[in-house]
């Protein structure tokens, strides 16, 4: 047997592991080596989104959809989607894309110049932008900032749709580039946060960082049994108000779906009890899924 030797600087090379600096979680990658978002990998000792260009969603939306009610109304808008997200919802709507790895899906290969390209063509249907939706968005993180910065040299708008669950540099330096982003704020609990492998405090600075810069709308799913009591929608929205009363919050019925099946939907009657209590602290309040 021919005995190999490697070099102390060729193993280390090979061996050295890359912290991803996208999301909390901060995921120590060897060469080789996919994220806890199955989006971001280690390619050639860099940290890349291996999902760049990827969509497994193209489709020209209505505003309404993101949602953002506040923001061109009547409005259409291409949004995109990919795999992977840095949190697992066990109610996700999405899950066929988000909970997906690269062979789970079938996609589409787009570079930045195409999607922009499609954008101005669907300029005549009504479009106004791109979307970055579906999936979350912030782990295909280098595909969103070239598409934004494409897309603003052109004149189009640029709309973000995130679970919030980015750390503050990336972030901060996306948000000239966007014209609005719609949060999912999950709950108004860490204790929630943590079953779905995050943390509230996160998602809070990034909704707070985004209104010093661009439009912020909210939405928060309203799970029965799960998030939603009138005690922590009322510090929901009073924590909103705290930095705009003018911030849209979208209170969206939950129906069973993925591994949240054991539970019914969401009471109507109950949805717009919230809403009234949301309404006391904030000036626009909406109901979605009714």
């Amino acid at each position: 047997m021919k005995h190999i030797r490697l070099s102390v600087s060729r193993w280390c090379a090979i061996h050295e592991k890359h912290i991803c600096p996208i999301c909390p979680h901060h995921c120590s990658l060897a060469e080789g080596a996919v994220g806890f978002c199955r989006a971001r990998g280690n390619v050639n000792g860099e940290i890349k989104a291996i999902n760049y260009g990827l969509l497994t969603a193209v489709a020209l939306d209505p505003i309404e959809k993101k949602p953002l009610r506040r923001f061109y109304p009547g409005s259409y808008i291409l949004s995109i989607g990919s795999f992977g997200c840095n949190l697992r919802c066990p109610f996700c709507q999405n899950h066929t894309i988000s909970m997906a790895t690269i062979n789970d899906v079938p996609v589409r290969l787009m570079q930045p110049h195409e999607v922009v390209t499609l954008a101005h063509v669907l300029q005549k249907q009504g479009n106004i932008g791109i979307a970055y939706t579906y999936n979350e968005p912030l782990v295909g993180y280098e595909f969103v900032v070239d598409c934004a910065m494409l897309a603003r040299k052109h004149g189009l708008k640029n709309v973000l749709v995130s679970n919030g669950y980015c750390c503050a540099d990336p972030l901060t330096n996306l948000l000239p580039l966007l014209d609005a982003v719609n949060f999912d704020l999950k709950a108004f609990s860490n204790e929630f946060y943590q079953k779905l492998s995050g943390d509230l405090e996160t998602v809070k600075q990034s909704i707070q960082l985004a209104a010093e810069y661009t439009h912020v709308e909210v939405t928060t799913l309203v799970i029965p049994h799960a998030n939603d009591s009138e005690a922590e929608i009322r510090a929901l929205a009073q924590w909103l108000a705290s930095i705009s009363k003018d911030i849209p919050l979208h209170l969206t019925r939950f129906f069973p779906q993925y591994h949240m099946t054991d539970r019914p939907p969401t009471s109507i009657q109950h949805l717009q009890r919230l809403a009234q209590i949301a309404r006391q602290s904030l000036n626009y309040v909406y109901l979605g899924n009714c």
